[in-house]
């Protein structure tokens, strides 16, 4: 068993999944592997945000067969936003981590963010080492990150570097609302502003290999600025505080 990094409390390691079904039982299997290194405390969570593929059979199969899984099911799609604030707040124990059901990132790497979590540490994100993604990818995902870091102050070097390791005690006082995946940018700020103190780890970037981003198309491209502009107003312009001290509530 891992002993650097924290050493007290258990794990929790959820995943959000929308037609994952190439790439979920990796994801699964990956985390167990990680979290036995780490703790014998931990446990695995799902959640199945409405996929039309066979995501959701495969999920009940691998129950069967692994204790520490728990799936949670959202009936229709409602958007990342959601199915993270399900993830935060099926968690139970102390420690949470989440990346995505797509494989474009590890689990296993999750050691990286562990060595990292020490007393006075309260959120380890990970940033790409480099983007394994398609050129259009790249760029925007740069023109992203350099704009809402600006726009927003944030002062981590990877914004959407979704692989995030959190105490679940953050949730005490930070209040998550968006559905979209603004809900990233709506964290990173509001952990931020909230003075918790955030530490980075270099974590690898893989190319997909299953299905299709669900982003990278104009109407979600044009639904995502509008959550930003709004999400600025609120946050950078009114610098509204109603968010603390508001526990989080499932999706």
């Amino acid at each position: 068993m891992n002993t650097m990094g924290a050493t007290l409390g258990g794990l929790s390691i959820f995943f959000p999944a929308y037609n994952d079904a190439g790439t979920i039982p990796s994801m699964v299997l990956g985390a167990v592997l990680a979290a036995r290194r780490i703790t014998d405390d931990f446990e695995v969570i799902v959640v199945n945000d409405g996929s039309q593929d066979a995501t959701g059979a495969i999920l009940a199969e691998l129950t069967t067969m692994c204790p520490a899984l728990r799936v949670v099911e959202h009936p229709q799609n409602r958007g990342y936003g959601a199915a993270l604030r399900t993830g935060f707040a099926s968690a139970t124990k102390e420690f949470v981590f989440y990346t995505d059901g797509d494989a474009q990132y590890d689990p296993q790497e999750l050691d990286r963010l562990w060595a990292k979590m020490q007393p006075g540490v309260d959120l380890v994100n990970g940033y790409k080492i480099s983007r394994s993604d398609p050129f259009h990818r790249i760029v925007v995902g740069r023109l992203y990150h350099h704009t809402v870091k600006l726009l927003f102050g944030l002062q981590v070097r990877d914004v959407d570097c979704d692989f995030r390791l959190m105490r679940r005690a953050i949730f005490e006082r930070v209040y998550l609302e968006k559905s979209s995946g603004v809900i990233c940018l709506e964290l990173m700020k509001k952990v931020q502003d909230a003075g918790f103190k955030i530490t980075e780890a270099p974590v690898h970037h893989f190319h997909r290999a299953y299905g299709k981003s669900q982003f990278f198309n104009i109407r979600r491209i044009g639904r995502t600025l509008g959550d930003i502009v709004k999400l600025w107003f609120v946050l950078v312009w009114r610098r509204d505080r109603s968010w603390a001290d508001r526990p989080s509530s499932p999706g």
